[in-house]
C-alpha cells in the first residue's frame, strides 16, 4: 500500500505541469483550413485534423512519420490507427518543436479465481502504468523529425513477478517461466527517433531506429489500441500477437504510397529479460514486413510477418515465424459518443511443429464520463507454454477462451486530468483436463481507479 501512496502522489505531481502549458497556451490556427479547431475538453483551440506540406506554422501538426497524416493515426511502434481514433493527451508547443504526453494509470484491486475453483489464480493490489513523451519539428520543407520515450513504473510497483492473470504466459522470472501472470514492462519500453520525408501529399518515406522500440509486426499493441484503453489487462494472446512491442534494438524503414504503407524491420528476436531496469545486448537477428491499408477515416488494417530467432531465455534453441492480421474501426458521432473495436488474429509457427493460433474480438463505447467494453478470447497454447509438463506432453494444446465485460465512469476532471472508477468481471474456459489446476470455467473480478488525460478534440479535414 506504500508503493500505492507513493504512486498517487506522483501522479498528483507529475500532471499539472504539462497541463499548465495547455491552460495559458494562446490559440494557433492553420492557415490551410480556416475555422478549424481542437480543444482540450472545451479549453483549447488548434489547427486541422492533418496538416499539409504547406502549412505556415513553425510546429507540425502532424502524424509522426508524414507531413500529410493527421496526429489521430499515430499508434504504436510505427503502426497505424483509424484517422476517426481519440487522442488523449497534453500538447505542449515551442517555437520550433510540437510535444505531447501520453500515459495512463490503473490502481486496483485484481482477484483471479475469486470463487476459488483452482490452485492456479491469485489476487492483489497492484497499479499497471505507461507514460509517453513524444516530440517532433520540421526539418526544411518536407522534412520531419520525431522521437518517442515511454517508460513503465511496473518495476518499481510490482517488482518482477508480474500481475496476476489466468492463463497468461510468456516471459520468466529468476529462471522460471512466469505463468498465470502478466509480466512486468520494462522501466524503459521506447527510445526512439526516426526520419520522414514526404516526396508528395500522397509519397512518403522514413526510417525508425530504437533502442528499445517496437518493429513492424503486429496491430498497434494494447495498451494504444482505442478499443482496450479502458482494460487494464493485456490480451492472453499477447505473445501471439504484440509481445514485440518492447525489442531491444530496431531499425524500421517504410514508404507509404497514399492510403498503403509498406514497412520492413530488423531487430532483437529475444524478448527483454529479468532485468527491467537496463538494457538488453541488440543482436539484430530477427526480421518483419508489415502492409498497412486504411481505406478510409475509420479503419485501419495490416498483415504482417516476422521471424524471431530465440525469443524465449528459457528455449534459446527454439525460433518462432508470427504472422498476424488485424482490423481496428473507430467512429465519432459527436459529443464524445464513440465505438471503437478491433479484431485480429495470430499465429506463432515453430520448426516441425503446427502453429498455434490465437483470435481475439474486443469494443469499447464511450458516451461522454461512462466507458463500457467488452474482450473476448481464443487462444491455442501448449503444454510447455501453461508449464503443464510432465502431466502433459510439451507441444499438447489446450484451446483457452476468455471473455470479459467491464465499465467506468470519469468521478472528475482536474487540470485536463481525468479519475475514472471502474470494475470488470471475467469468465475463462479451457478443456476439462486442466479442472484440476484451474476448476471449471474460473472467474475473475477487478476494481480500480483509472487516472488519464483528456480527450483532444480534433477538427478539420486532411
Amino acid at each position: 500500500m506504500q508503493k500505492i501512496f507513493m504512486l498517487l502522489v506522483m501522479c498528483y505531481l507529475w500532471q499539472p505541469a504539462f497541463s499548465q502549458h495547455e491552460h495559458h497556451m494562446p490559440a494557433k490556427k492553420d492557415t490551410t483550413k480556416p475555422g478549424s479547431q481542437m480543444n482540450m475538453d472545451g479549453d483549447m483551440h488548434h489547427m486541422q485534423h492533418g496538416a499539409g506540406m504547406n502549412m505556415q506554422m513553425d510546429v507540425p501538426m502532424s502524424h509522426a512519420f508524414s507531413l500529410n497524416l493527421p496526429m489521430n493515426r499515430n499508434g504504436s511502434g510505427t503502426g497505424w490507427l483509424p484517422d476517426a481514433s481519440p487522442m488523449y493527451g497534453y500538447m505542449i508547443h515551442a517555437k520550433k518543436w510540437m510535444y505531447m504526453v501520453h500515459g495512463s494509470i490503473f490502481i486496483r484491486y485484481n482477484d483471479q479465481d475469486f470463487t476459488d475453483k483452482g490452485s492456479r489464480g491469485d489476487s492483489k493490489f497492484d497499479a499497471p502504468s505507461w507514460f509517453m513523451l513524444m516530440g517532433q519539428r520540421k526539418i526544411g520543407q518536407k522534412g520531419l523529425f520525431h522521437f518517442s520515450t515511454m517508460l513503465s513504473l511496473d518495476p518499481i510497483i510490482e517488482g518482477g513477478r508480474g500481475y496476476p492473470l489466468l492463463f497468461q504466459t510468456g516471459e520468466s522470472y529468476k529462471g522460471r517461466p512466469l505463468i498465470d501472470r502478466q509480466h512486468p514492462h520494462d522501466l524503459f519500453d521506447e527510445l526512439s527517433v526516426s526520419y520522414s520525408h514526404a516526396f508528395s501529399r500522397k509519397i512518403d518515406a522514413f526510417i525508425y531506429v530504437a533502442y528499445p522500440g517496437e518493429p513492424a509486426l503486429g496491430p498497434v499493441t494494447f495498451m494504444h489500441r482505442p478499443s482496450a484503453l479502458d482494460n487494464p489487462n493485456s490480451p492472453i494472446s499477447h505473445h501471439w500477437v504484440d509481445a514485440t512491442h518492447i525489442t531491444f534494438g530496431v531499425v524500421t524503414v517504410g514508404v507509404r504510397l497514399d492510403k498503403f504503407k509498406l514497412e520492413g524491420s530488423s531487430f532483437t528476436g529475444r524478448e527483454p529479460n529479468e532485468e527491467r531496469y537496463g538494457f538488453d545486448k541488440p543482436k539484430f537477428n530477427s526480421w518483419s514486413g508489415r502492409l498497412s491499408f486504411n481505406p478510409s477515416d475509420n479503419w485501419a488494417l495490416q498483415v504482417s510477418h516476422g521471424y524471431l530467432k530465440s525469443p524465449e531465455e528459457l528455449h534459446p534453441e527454439e525460433n518462432v515465424h508470427k504472422t498476424t492480421a488485424s482490423a481496428i474501426y473507430s467512429i465519432d458521432m459527436g459529443n464524445e459518443n464513440r465505438i471503437n473495436a478491433t479484431v485480429l488474429w495470430g499465429m506463432n509457427k515453430e520448426k516441425e511443429h503446427k502453429g498455434e493460433n490465437a483470435f481475439m474480438a474486443e469494443g469499447a463505447w464511450r458516451r461522454n464520463r461512462l466507458a463500457v467494453y467488452t474482450r473476448y478470447e481464443f487462444t491455442e497454447k501448449s503444454g510447455e507454454e501453461l508449464v503443464l509438463e510432465p502431466m502433459f506432453e510439451a507441444h499438447d494444446r489446450f484451446n483457452i477462451h476468455a471473455l470479459t465485460l467491464g465499465a467506468n465512469y470519469d468521478l472528475f476532471r482536474l487540470l485536463h486530468t481525468r479519475v475514472a472508477a471502474g470494475a470488470q468481471w471475467s469468465i475463462y474456459h479451457a478443456p476439462e483436463s486442466l479442472n484440476a489446476l484451474y476448476g471449471k470455467n474460473p472467474m475473475a473480478l477487478e476494481v480500480y481507479l483509472r487516472i488519464y488525460p483528456s480527450l483532444m478534440r480534433m477538427g478539420g479535414k486532411m
